[in-house]
């Protein structure tokens, strides 16, 4: 029998009704389109073992990695090879000039009323002491106050020790930052910090100050919460304390790194990027497991997985390891100037950089109707509901998604219930023992589905469904 064929009109109402069909799956519910998608997501990361082998590569073969280490150099290029055995395209290690900063040996010590060691970890940036060290006379004080309140006189020519309590990391690390120059401005020789956190057994936390322009630079050290103690109690008892402080550091002149970058291309929208990681340096204390390397693992492993199920969104998702956050950020800023002006193509970011604890969502900082863009992301965390990590809440971001985040670009921060982060944030302590296994699966969990439907959705984060009627 012979074929009839279409009419024009035929083929016009066909059309119609295949665009019909294509703009309700569109603005159809966003758990409706990626419940099995995100199913199996979850399924494959509550399984993973790739993972944790990986973060144990990087910490314990590798180590702290301080920006201008040789450790640095040698994660970027194990980082850049992993990429490639994950099944990630387009590798690349856009270079950065980083600072290079020197601990070098360090110690202290109260010489009276009693001679007792102390426990000190350097401030990041600091100078050191002349060689012979610096003697004299420590001053505790419980705040910016109570430091103006002594003024030059109470000050001059002492050590200053910021005996400050542990009151969230946000309200209490500016005694760390800003804390030796204040002390300077008033004539202090150095400045000792209590180290910024709530948990203490002898136990440290470094981390960068910043030095004010026009006040000399003073040597700066974090000591251990005990010995803060210890200081105040002498203090108080009426006793004149007098402490010893001997610090090697210095700077040399910048160093070369790298940021490292991989991508699985989007099927139809290549342009348009999702931009996922964490920061690939850390202290040169600890291992940097949590700060940040669990971070860096999670968004990778999100990645190897949505390749491995053989998910192809339809936008491109990029995977960034970013160097140098801990004591410059220009990792970050040298993002920024990498992708030009197709920063206006990145339809959101994602930074890890608070640990690997139980995840409970996400957070967000955008421009424009931030409203409607957390209802879309909190239709996408409802498909996080099995592993209890569906709130999306605002205030997200991070320092190295933050030079993007000023274009215009929606910031997202992977959220975990951050019980015991600052007990080994910037110490000794940061090692791979403190993650735990099904944390971090379920961080990959969380990671891999935000970002898959971030990228595969058939509208952007920023534009309507209605919008592309």
């Amino acid at each position: 029998m012979r074929k009839c064929p279409m009419s024009k009109r035929a083929v016009s109402y066909f059309a119609a009704v295949v665009v019909v069909v294509s703009l309700l799956a569109q603005t159809g519910s966003l758990q409706e389109q990626y419940r099995e998608s995100a199913s199996k997501l979850i399924a494959a990361a509550l399984v993973d073992q790739d993972a944790m082998e990986k973060l144990s590569f990087l910490c314990d073969r590798i180590g702290n990695r301080l920006s201008g280490s040789a450790a640095l150099e040698h994660a970027v290029a194990w980082a850049a090879a992993q990429m490639k055995a994950d099944g990630l395209s387009n590798v690349a290690t856009p270079h950065v000039k980083v600072p290079h900063w020197v601990r070098g040996n360090e110690s202290a010590s109260v010489l009276e009323p009693v001679n007792r060691p102390l426990t000190i970890l350097g401030l990041g940036g600091s100078v050191g002491t002349p060689k012979k060290g610096i003697t004299a006379e420590v001053v505790p004080v419980s705040g910016f106050e109570d430091l103006e309140k002594r003024g030059r006189a109470g000050v001059e020519g002492k050590i200053v020790l910021f005996n400050v309590p542990y009151e969230g990391y946000n309200r209490t690390v500016v005694f760390r930052t800003a804390g030796p120059s204040r002390a300077a401005r008033l004539g202090a020789v150095a400045a000792l910090v209590r180290s910024i956190t709530p948990l203490s057994l002898q136990s440290p936390h470094t981390g960068a100050l910043e030095y004010a322009d026009g006040f000399p630079k003073i040597p700066a050290a974090a000591v251990t919460i005990e010995d803060a103690l210890l200081i105040q109690r002498l203090a108080d008892s009426g006793n004149t304390v007098t402490a010893h402080l001997e610090m090697e550091a210095h700077m040399l002149p910048d160093a070369d790194s790298a940021n490292v970058i991989g991508e699985i291309p989007g099927r139809e929208r290549p342009d348009e990027i999702v931009v996922i990681g964490g920061h690939l340096d850390s202290w040169d204390v600890g291992a940097g497991a949590q700060d940040d390397g669990s971070g860096c693992i999670t968004a990778l492993e999100a990645a190897h997985l949505i390749h491995e199920l053989g998910f192809r969104p339809r936008r491109t998702l990029r995977v960034v390891f970013w160097t140098n956050e801990e004591n410059g950020g220009a990792g970050g800023e040298a993002y920024r100037a990498w992708v030009g002006d197709a920063v206006k193509n990145h339809v959101a970011a994602i930074e890890m950089d608070g640990g690997a604890e139980k995840p409970i969502g996400f957070g967000l900082s955008a421009n424009g109707d931030l409203s409607s863009i957390l209802a879309r992301l909190r239709e996408i965390g409802g498909l996080l509901g099995p592993i209890d990590a569906a709130s999306v809440q605002p205030g997200g971001g991070g320092a190295d998604i933050a030079p993007i985040m000023t274009d215009g670009v929606p910031g997202l921060a992977l959220r975990t219930v951050g019980t015991h982060y600052f007990d080994w944030h910037h110490s000794r302590a940061d090692t791979v023992d403190k993650v735990n296994l099904g944390d971090l699966r379920a961080n990959i969990a969380a990671m891999a589905v935000m970002a898959y439907v971030l990228a595969d959705m058939p509208t952007p984060l920023r534009q309507t469904p209605s919008s592309t009627r």
